[in-house]
């Protein structure tokens, strides 16, 4: 078996034993977030962040902020400011204003046109990653994988192509911040798990180059978790491919989920998570429509978060939406 993309890092920026997992301090959920404009899909996902514990922990600490050297836009620093404020304030409602002032730096989103949660959560991860390597140059790749942000969203996913030629095995090892999942047909997390996992063929143009048969030849090609994140974020693909209309069929998730079964190494012990936060879309198009989330506060109590609006609710509630998002931590 040859591997490709698993070189050990030259140096860890953060001290993955300093990631603490579980919130330091327990409190009331914090406040809501005013909608400025078309918003709703920017507030679920720094609602989100912000009750995910070991990025929480860490962003209170401060421990960013005190040795930033950045000038201007540092998406560190606006995230530690925002989720203070968040969950110190005594009003309830804040407006989220560093965010949508700096918006442009974060990607192609502007405050009056409608965006998707998920393409903001992978732009605002991607600017915090950006901010926790500046002030760090010449470092490897693999390096880079070991802020905090990769140590607590960061896993690696192996694709193990087999020729069907020579039965030569070649594994590619790519590091995955989220798994996008296809749901068409699946009825819940567990079938569209199976799915991603389930080997497919790789023939005619998508034939493989084996390094044995030195030619393109048809091969089959699996890929699985091979090292799971501390916090794992699912996508589920509302979007259909071919029409590009919403599939809005219900998809069932569970509140504690057993990875292993989709890992390189099924056999091992269960790996369990725990979920914390769920992101919902309402509306019958991708394009338009509203979002709104629920999330686990410190309390060990769930809330719906609906912009301004933080309401308590129970577990039941939270398993029977139409999910878009899952926010799961070990």
């Amino acid at each position: 078996v040859t591997g490709k993309g698993m070189t050990p890092p030259q140096k860890t920026l953060f001290p993955p034993e300093k990631i603490c997992m579980d919130w330091r301090q327990k409190r009331r959920p914090g406040a809501g977030l005013y909608n400025l404009g078309s918003t709703c899909y920017l507030n679920v996902i720094l609602q989100c962040l912000t009750y995910t514990p070991p990025l929480a922990n860490y962003l209170l600490s401060r421990r960013h902020s005190r040795f930033c050297r950045q000038q201007g836009f540092c998406m560190m620093c606006i995230m530690e400011d925002h989720v203070r404020k968040v969950l110190y304030s005594s009003a309830s409602a804040i407006r989220p204003r560093a965010v949508i002032r700096d918006l442009k730096f974060i990607g192609e989103f502007k405050p009056d046109i409608p965006g998707d949660a998920y393409e903001f959560l992978r732009c605002t991860l991607s600017a915090m990653q950006t901010a926790c390597l500046s002030g760090s140059s010449d470092l490897d790749v693999s390096s880079e994988e070991t802020t905090i942000i990769h140590q607590i969203f960061g896993g690696f996913l192996r694709s193990r192509v087999t020729c069907l030629n020579c039965t030569g095995v070649s594994d590619f090892y790519k590091v995955f911040m989220d798994v996008l999942l296809k749901i068409k047909g699946a009825l819940s997390l567990a079938t569209a798990l199976e799915d991603f996992v389930t080997p497919k063929q790789l023939e005619g143009r998508k034939s493989f180059k084996c390094s044995k048969c030195k030619k393109k030849v048809p091969a089959s090609k699996r890929v699985t978790i091979h090292h799971a994140p501390r916090v794992l974020t699912v996508c589920l693909g509302r979007a259909d491919d071919q029409t590009s209309r919403k599939l809005s069929q219900v998809v069932a998730y569970p509140e504690y989920l057993n990875l292993r079964p989709y890992m390189s190494d099924p056999a091992g012990e269960p790996l369990f998570y725990s979920l914390y936060a769920v992101v919902v879309h309402t509306g019958h198009t991708c394009l338009g429509g509203h979002f709104f989330c629920y999330t686990k506060a410190s309390n060990e109590q769930w809330y719906k978060m609906n912009d301004v609006s933080v309401e308590s609710c129970d577990i039941h509630t939270v398993l029977e939406q139409q999910a878009y998002l899952l926010f799961y931590t070990r």
